[in-house]
């Protein structure tokens, strides 16, 4: 075989190893991207619908806000144009828990707080998934952690009839507690005992 011939077929051989490199790292980029991509749309759609399609009529919404000074939650109404779907309409009471009450009460969410997913099984368990900027600012205590996951429980099951319990997620991930001391393992019944009542 000729110098010229030997050449070429290394060039040759070469050519067909990047070639095969490049087709191999295009597949494993199409499989692990794709269903990111994915993931990263259907929230982006989630913020906007809740956001933004508030077209229907307006109805009274019932917020629990917690009083640090008597421990419970006090019931806030505020008027919510619904979104269509009941997930959407998760994402709008934890947005406005978020926005925070109206009244002299705690908030019971950081502002920082994003609402990163919102699931709705079939057996009425509302899966809520919050960024860890849920702890920004939250006294340590077994009294302001029971009183922010039951803000949530109680303002969600109250508002949607179809929510029967609300399990809550951090970043995705199943936690232990949200702070060291309420155990985040299981899903969340409402508990009308948190909730303040008028002295007769």
């Amino acid at each position: 075989m000729s110098r010229r011939a030997k050449v070429l077929l290394v060039i040759l051989l070469a050519v067909l190893a990047a070639g095969a490199f490049y087709l191999r790292a295009l597949s494993r980029r199409i499989f692990f991207e794709v269903p990111r991509h994915a993931e990263e749309a259907a929230r982006a759609r989630l913020n906007e619908v809740a956001l933004q399609s508030r077209t229907g009529p307006s109805q009274t919404a019932t917020l629990y806000f917690p009083s640090l000074g008597s421990g419970k939650l006090v019931p806030e109404t505020r008027p919510i144009t619904w979104a269509e779907t009941d997930p959407d309409k998760v994402r709008q009471i934890l947005l406005a828990l978020i926005e925070g009450p109206h009244q002299n009460l705690a908030r019971p969410l950081s502002t920082a707080t994003n609402v990163r997913a919102v699931f709705l099984a079939n057996d009425g368990t509302a899966y809520v998934d919050l960024s860890n900027e849920v702890l920004n600012g939250l006294t340590p205590g077994i009294e302001t952690e029971s009183l922010t996951v039951y803000s949530i429980v109680n303002s969600i099951t109250a508002n949607i009839p179809a929510v029967k319990r609300v399990r809550i997620l951090i970043q995705g991930q199943e936690v232990e507690t949200l702070d060291g001391h309420v155990d985040l393992t299981e899903a969340f019944v409402p508990d009308p005992s948190y909730i303040e009542t008028a002295a007769p």
